[in-house]
């Protein structure tokens, strides 16, 4: 596969399997990213293999959406190879992701990054934030993930919030999991938290959340945001967290008020004998590409 960049990788098929899809990068308005990073997970490891799940897993998803009535396929999205990090150090793997997260973003790419684990996320908000300034994030999460360092490095899954906020401000979803010490910190912090217990008790928190944020917006998915009723695939499943449609809700009115210019979906930790997990996750980005391009695609079909 010729890209114009280069970065250690592994060829693992394309989001959609054999659907056609875009197979030249310059022409694609998305490209896919998988990271399989698994290096600072504790509790139940296997994030690695999540990227390749979701891509398998999207291989049996119908590509017409019956809510936007678009098949945003036909927009092109191009999936990159896995990338791959085997570097001594923490650090030397969150330059190469940004490094590349950048040679995406500064091509005008939508970038839908697969982890792997969660700190992943703050070279690519890193990445993005260089070209929009102005730029806030969404997290959807049990986990505040806004430790200082954690097991010896400040690039640990639970610090990844703590690392975005050095780019960007944060706007926090679904949270009910953080230590007395980031209760202690965030305060001083650059960032809203909608607390799982309460959030809603008011029925306009979506609003509330959408408000929050600024015009240009990146959204970062742990799976574990969601109700392991519907997501138990994650290495620490927290009780409550949002519905299918309860993120759709919130995902939907984000990206109609806001900009969206990126996106990851982070630490599905598959099962085996149980793929609707991933089927979930393929079925979570596909929504947010409809929602992100359906209008678009609508209108070129209409010309």
């Amino acid at each position: 596969m010729n890209l114009p960049f280069e970065y250690k990788r592994v060829a693992i098929g394309e989001f959609g399997g054999t659907t056609p899809t875009t197979s030249d990068f310059d022409t694609a308005r998305v490209a896919i990213l998988p990271i399989p990073l698994d290096r600072t997970t504790s509790y139940v490891p296997g994030t690695r293999t999540g990227p390749h799940e979701i891509l398998v897993a999207s291989s049996h998803m119908e590509l017409w959406d019956e809510e936007t009535e678009t098949d945003v396929h036909g927009l092109g999205i191009f999936t990159l190879p896995e990338m791959e990090c085997p570097f001594a150090s923490m650090d030397e793997v969150m330059r190469e992701i940004r490094r590349v997260a950048a040679e995406i973003v500064s091509r005008g790419k939508f970038p839908m990054v697969l982890g792997g684990e969660h700190s992943i996320t703050p070279p690519i908000v890193g990445a993005v934030a260089a070209k929009h300034p102005e730029l806030s994030v969404l997290q959807i999460d049990a986990h505040a993930d806004l430790r200082d360092s954690f097991m010896g490095t400040p690039h640990n899954h639970a610090c990844a919030m703590r690392r975005v906020l050095e780019y960007a401000p944060c706007t926090q979803v679904g949270i009910r999991s953080l230590s007395a010490e980031e209760a202690a910190a965030v305060p001083a912090l650059n960032t809203t938290i909608f607390y799982d217990w309460n959030m809603r008790r008011d029925d306009d928190w979506i609003a509330r959340v959408v408000d929050s944020l600024s015009e240009t917006v990146y959204i970062t998915i742990d799976c574990d945001g969601l109700d392991p009723a519907i997501m138990p695939a994650v290495g620490t499943p927290e009780p409550g967290g949002l519905s299918w449609y309860e993120a759709l809700r919130l995902l939907r009115r984000v990206i109609a008020s806001r900009r969206v210019v990126g996106c990851d979906i982070v630490e599905l930790c598959p099962m085996p004998g149980n793929v609707a997990p991933n089927f979930l996750c393929a079925k979570l980005l596909y929504k947010i590409l409809s929602y992100r391009f359906g209008k678009e695609m609508a209108s070129k079909i209409d010309r």
